[in-house]
């Protein structure tokens, strides 16, 4: 078959993860996968739609994408969550779109693209409320020595700000064999770390187990030879057991690195988000997590501005973030998104108010974050090599303390060469704004 595919992955991990499932079904249909969207017969957009900079974002690389239709494309197909949200506007207010594909139907892209070239204009959308099925192929986007390994989609938690459970559907998990599998075959194809995402991934198993079963699946993860790192994303705090915290400090693949999104820390605005548990809760888990996990790096996410957040809410969300100082910490100014709850409320904010407020806070975080880099000074690392920067003659990798995409790069000279996916030693001699520095130890 000569049909040339071309994909352009926007938004989450767990987007991310079924591109590759769709490239790896077209990839045994037969289609030749490009990477330059210019050489593509089909180009497919997965595109995301959580907050409306994203939702700009795709819209911005859909009018990109339609370019090409006046050169070699022929086809040009819309995916993923903006797709599941508008998939009614699209066929109008986009006609440089010939199919559209919602959250629930990626697996049938093959189908999708057979008859849109026989001149069909299919739309399908309604979340999937189960997981897809099983033992679907994966065509690995990100190099080969990391992945990601999603174990369950959608989200029953229903954040009052979220748009989430309307694009994905319901929480639900997928079977631990068909993980277990998924996990043994990219470990055999030269994966070293599996990067566990979930929107929660501490409900894990709960909708079809009736149990929470995420440390039972991390131990089998750690199982499995070829691995060497196991990273976890997105433990909400009101589901980490004490459990999950001894397999955390217990298995020595689980990097000590725990993403905790909390939004918030005031008792009132988290009851208006719809979240679980209040500020004591989190002061007691995180005090909890630093006693029991030695060497532990936090990751978090809050929100700025959230609807009637007074000027006493947010101070007390600042006086938080110094006290805590989280390693890794993200603000967001409140995104206000047709179809939820909070979108709602009364005394919405100014968009200046919302933004001073999340640079506020990112002010604050800068600092920690320096001095949490400096402390590094003198120590040595265990550092994933991911390549070689011809500008700075140096490697660059991460260590455990740093997730793909997101968090610090660690570079380093070396007196003896160093191999791609290679795990070795750094001795950290200078810390800048964002990066670590060093020389690897012979």
């Amino acid at each position: 078959m000569n049909i040339r595919i071309g994909f352009v992955s926007l938004g989450c991990p767990k987007n991310l993860v079924d591109t590759e499932v769709m490239l790896g079904i077209l990839g045994e249909e037969g289609y030749q996968i490009v990477a330059d969207p210019a050489e593509a017969d089909v180009i497919v957009v997965n595109t995301c739609g959580f907050i409306e900079s994203a939702q700009e974002e795709s819209i911005q690389t859909i009018l990109e994408m339609a370019e090409y239709k006046k050169k070699n494309c022929k086809l040009l197909i819309m995916s993923g969550c903006l797709a599941e949200r508008y998939h009614e506007e699209i066929r109008t207010e986009l006609p440089e779109v010939d199919a559209v594909v919602g959250t629930g139907d990626y697996p049938k892209m093959a189908q999708v693209i057979k008859s849109t070239l026989k001149g069909e204009h299919p739309v399908l959308f309604g979340h999937a409320d189960e997981p897809e099925p099983k033992g679907l192929p994966r065509m690995l986007s990100t190099g080969g020595v990391s992945a990601y390994l999603k174990i369950a989609d959608g989200c029953s938690n229903n954040c009052t700000y979220c748009i989430i459970p309307k694009l994905r559907g319901k929480y639900h998990s997928r079977e631990m064999e068909d993980i277990l599998a998924e996990a043994e075959s990219l470990a055999a194809s030269g994966v070293k770390e599996l990067i566990v995402i979930a929107q929660d991934t501490t409900r894990y198993g709960i909708d079809i187990y009736g149990e929470y079963r995420l440390p039972m699946l991390l131990k089998k993860l750690c199982a499995i030879d070829g691995i060497h790192w196991v990273r976890v994303h997105y433990l909400y705090p009101e589901v980490i057991t004490d459990e999950l915290i001894s397999v955390f400090r217990e298995e020595d693949k689980i990097v000590k690195y725990m993403d905790i999104p909390i939004q918030h820390c005031s008792d009132r605005v988290l009851k208006r988000m719809g979240r679980h548990g209040g500020k004591d809760e989190l002061y007691a888990l995180l005090s909890k997590l630093r006693k029991e996990i030695p060497s532990l790096v936090i990751r978090t996410t809050v929100i700025a501005g959230f609807p009637g957040e007074t000027e006493e809410e947010f101070s007390e969300l600042l006086t938080f973030v110094k006290e805590m100082k989280f390693e890794r910490l993200g603000a967001f100014a409140y995104s206000q998104e047709d179809g939820t709850p909070a979108a709602k409320l009364p005394e919405q904010l100014p968009q200046e108010i919302k933004e001073k407020r999340a640079a506020q806070i990112m002010e604050i975080q800068a600092e920690i974050s320096k001095s949490h880099r400096d402390s590094m000074l003198g120590k040595e690392i265990e550092v994933l090599v991911e390549g070689y920067d011809m500008d700075n003659l140096m490697y660059f990798g991460r260590s455990y303390q740093d997730s793909i995409d997101i968090d610090t790069t660690v570079y380093f000279a070396a007196e003896d060469e160093a191999t791609i996916g290679d795990f070795v030693t750094v001795t950290v001699l200078d810390a800048d704004t964002y990066d670590l520095t060093g020389q690897m130890k012979a």
